[in-house]
This record gives structure tokens, C-alpha cells and sequence, in this order.
């Protein structure tokens, strides 16, 4: 059994930063991709950023240039620092992890994290 647990969110006022961590426990082998997706009320979950065990990373074109994704392998940890947040940043933000137990991999989510942007 595999679980992710978030960490980081917060209120926060326009045009300021969070950084969120999210930590995998349990019975891992490997992590191949490491995610961020987030869904605001009456939306779709959508994705924010990816990572790749060998770090290569993509983003949804809202958060290019002010988010960073980045992870440590020997954490099994990822993180998403946000800087110059807007309101439309406002959402619940989850984890998402590709983890090998075994020879399969197989998806995990966390539990989410929220995320609120205002003045």
C-alpha cells in the first residue's frame, strides 16, 4: 500500500507564494511520474505540472513562468513552489504519483490540499 501525503496550503493574498510537498510512504520501488493537478469548484481536475524520474518537467500553460515543480528522489517527495499567485490559482490541489510496488505501477492520488488566493 501506497499513500501521498500533501502539505502546504494556505490563504494567501494576490501576487504571493506557497510552496506545497507531497511525500510518498510505503511499499515503493521505484516513482516514475510525480504530478500536480488541482480543481476549482465547478471545473474538471486539470493538470498544473509533471515530473519525471529523470526530472524532465511540463505545465499548464496558466502557470508557466510562475510555478516550479521539483523532486527529490530520495524524499519520494515532489514539490510545487507557486509564486505571484492569482485568484484563479484558487483550488484544491492534489498529488498524483505512477509508483512501482513490483514489477507494475500503479496510480496513486493524495488526499488534496487547498489552495485559496485572495485579498
Amino acid at each position: 500500500q501506497v499513500q501521498l501525503v500533501e502539505s502546504g496550503g494556505g490563504l494567501v493574498q494576490p501576487g504571493g507564494s506557497l510552496r506545497l510537498s507531497c511525500a510518498a510512504s510505503g511499499s515503493i520501488f521505484s516513482i516514475n511520474t510525480m504530478a500536480w493537478y488541482r480543481q476549482a469548484p465547478g471545473n474538471q481536475r486539470e493538470l498544473v505540472a509533471r515530473v519525471t524520474s529523470g526530472g524532465r518537467t511540463n505545465y499548464a500553460d496558466s502557470v508557466k513562468g510562475r510555478f516550479t515543480i521539483s523532486r527529490d528522489n530520495a524524499k519520494n517527495t515532489v514539490y510545487l513552489q507557486m509564486n505571484s499567485l492569482k485568484p484563479e490559482d484558487t483550488a484544491v490541489y492534489y498529488c498524483h504519483a505512477v509508483v512501482y510496488s513490483g514489477s507494475s505501477g500503479y496510480a496513486y492520488w493524495g488526499q488534496g490540499t487547498q489552495v485559496t488566493v485572495s485579498s
